[in-house]
């Protein structure tokens, strides 16, 4: 009843805003139509002749009646005055190409006597009036919006991109009632553009120019709107935007274009992800999909960084139950509730453990038989773990190491460890202890029937305790930015992306293999900073001081992702390939495990010499 009451209210507003447009319309074609007959007669009325004015008064009705008629079957009254354009015009000249033929009807037959002229000027200015009227609500409008806005609330924008997207923000920002912005200029590197217009605003020149066109266009704020354009392209004009001062805004993907979304609204910040200079990363879908689909999940540290990230894009998956373990409370509701909030239908378990607990596993893992098993739960800071080896051992090695056992256990079909580059040749505790899960999950491929597997790979933006989040809260605080050192480089990825091509590998796991991700080139962390610094609206080592500490304990000035003797063979994606596991004697493990369990359970002062007995790549520092 009430959605029947909403429709009759809407119904209601646009019929008494056609019957007020309908009036207008009558108005202006009587007066078009007069002032047809005023200039045939040299714009006296007293010379136009008294047969001719009876005529005007009994064709006129007949001529208003038959527009109002044909401008309804044109749908011209069913237009929203605030955005009409091209689109109305081409629907006024349809209505006027059938008006004509009326006309000329009239002519023929010469109804009520009137003179040819009367029809075809008349024609003429009514035609005119009709566009005008239309136009003149939203000429109006913008006028009004510019006249009333607040003085300072007004901000001048550069649009980069003459193309679709382009067009469909300038009209927004042009029509809304709610944005005081002004679009001054349009920058688009297609020569052929250069000097024309697009939606009544000029296309000044290519990147090159942004600086100059800053300038001398006051602009406050840059939107780029090239949601199509490659990784490179993109970060080389946002570097270019990023030194003019303004305020930056990126249209955020294509796929928001295919669907209709560009907006002012879907508009967002620029950040240092954008600034990567890679193209995005696919993945197939179907194939992700159909082997997750109807499957039991289980994700541990589902409410870390990574771990989020899986079940995120696990239930877009729709898989049979989607268990979520954690030993933090407060990550894991966050995830839970966002999940809920987003996928109602979906079957959501979380649970609350550790992955050191074997009673626990027993309990969660032989309720709930997981079929896949994708294992987040570590410890991961460097520095944190170089001043508690035992806690690293502990957590990451035989926690891992238990998850495997449990897996074996309950039957889990596939097990997929959430590794890192830090594990190859590594210089802290960390990363050994990585490679220690590394060399746990390719012992346990041996001896079961699950497949275990590892995927490794670099540092991803935005993660818990990365730099970036660092970076913004010093930069908030005024600085200073600390960097390591000058030279400090990594391979750097978005969370999304490392989560898509953890699942794709997922799907090419047949046991055994440790997968290497393609992180793209290398950046450096010095470099990182100041970009941010400019994106945020300050001049680094200017406003913003960028100051060097020395290298952390453990830490390298660059990470490596491959280790030499593993070999390197492609996959499917170009993203992803597999390392070719390296020869190991399991029982020989066996026995090192127990000698670290043992040693992490009295706290041994000599963890890390320990470690690099097992482990003949890492090379410890020596404090």
């Amino acid at each position: 009843m009430q959605d029947k009451i909403k429709k009759t209210k809407f119904d209601f507003d646009w019929f008494m805003r056609a019957l007020v447009v309908m009036i207008i319309d009558v108005i202006s074609i009587s007066v078009a139509y007069f002032a047809a007959l005023w200039l045939r007669y040299d714009m006296h009325f007293g010379a136009i002749p008294t047969e001719y004015i009876d005529g005007y008064i009994k064709v006129m009705p007949i001529i208003t009646a038959i527009s109002v008629v044909v401008f309804f079957l044109m749908q011209l009254y069913h237009s929203i005055w605030a955005y009409v354009s091209i689109h109305e015009i081409a629907r006024v000249i349809v209505s006027y190409a059938v008006l004509t033929i009326v006309n000329c009807v009239f002519i023929a037959v010469n109804f009520f006597g009137m003179p040819r002229s009367f029809y075809v000027i008349g024609t003429v200015f009514s035609m005119l009036c009709t566009i005008g009227i239309r136009f003149a609500y939203r000429f109006l409008r913008q006028f009004s919006k510019n006249l009333f806005a607040k003085r300072g609330s007004v901000k001048n924008v550069m649009i980069i991109g003459a193309g679709q997207a382009g067009r469909t923000l300038i009209n927004e920002i042009k029509t809304s009632k709610h944005l005081t912005d002004r679009v001054c200029c349009i920058i688009d590197d297609n020569p052929s553009k250069g000097g024309r217009f697009l939606e009544g605003v000029k296309i000044v020149g290519n990147r090159e120019d942004i600086p100059e066109a800053a300038k001398k266009y006051r602009i406050d704020k840059i939107i780029y709107a090239i949601p199509d354009s490659s990784g490179q392209t993109r970060k080389e004009i946002l570097h270019i935007c990023s030194k003019t001062g303004c305020e930056v805004q990126v249209v955020p993907g294509i796929y928001q274009l295919m669907n209709g979304e560009v907006s002012v609204s879907k508009l967002r910040k620029v950040d240092i992800q954008d600034l990567l200079g890679r193209d995005p990363i696919n993945v197939n879908i179907d194939e992700i999909r159909g082997y997750i689909k109807d499957k039991v999940v289980m994700v541990t540290g589902g409410g870390g960084s990574i771990g989020s990230e899986l079940c995120r894009q696990i239930a877009k998956s729709s898989p049979k139950t989607l268990i979520i373990f954690d030993i933090y409370e407060n990550n894991a509701y966050d995830i839970q509730q966002e999940l809920l909030r987003k996928y109602p239908e979906l079957d959501l378990v979380t649970l609350i453990g550790s992955v050191r607990n074997t009673a626990r596993l027993d309990y969660v893992l032989g309720k709930y038989h997981p079929d896949l098993v994708f294992h987040a739960a570590a410890h991961k800071h460097v520095p944190l773990m170089e001043d508690s080896p035992n806690e690293a051992v502990k957590n990451n090695v035989f926690g891992t190491y238990k998850m495997a056992m449990a897996a074996v256990k309950y039957g889990v079909k596939k097990f997929v460890l959430i590794s890192t580059d830090k594990a190859v040749n590594p210089t802290n505790i960390m990363g050994a202890s990585k490679r220690l899960c590394e060399m746990v999950v390719q012992m346990m491929n041996r001896k079961s029937n699950t497949e275990f597997v590892a995927v490794r790979f670099g540092n991803v933006l935005g993660s818990n305790g990365s730099v970036i989040p660092l970076f913004k809260k010093q930069i908030a605080e005024g600085g200073p930015v600390t960097v390591t050192h000058p030279d400090i480089i990594r391979y750097f990825m978005t969370i999304p992306e490392a989560v898509s091509l953890v699942l794709q590998a997922g799907y090419y796991a047949k046991g055994g293999e440790i997968f290497v991700l393609d992180m793209g080139e290398p950046m450096k962390i010095a470099d990182m900073a100041r970009n941010l610094i400019r994106l945020s609206g300050y001049e680094p080592d200017v406003d913003i001081k960028i100051v060097y500490t020395g290298l952390r304990p453990g830490e390298k000035l660059y990470e490596e992702l491959l280790m030499k003797e593993e070999g390197l063979k492609k996959t499917e994606n170009k993203m992803i390939y597999i390392g070719k596991p390296i020869e190991m004697d399991d029982e020989k493990f066996a026995e090192q495990l127990k000698r670290l369990e043992e040693a992490y359970k009295v706290e041994a002062l000599n963890m890390k010499d320990i470690v690099a007995e097992i482990v003949p790549t890492y090379t410890p520092k020596k404090d």
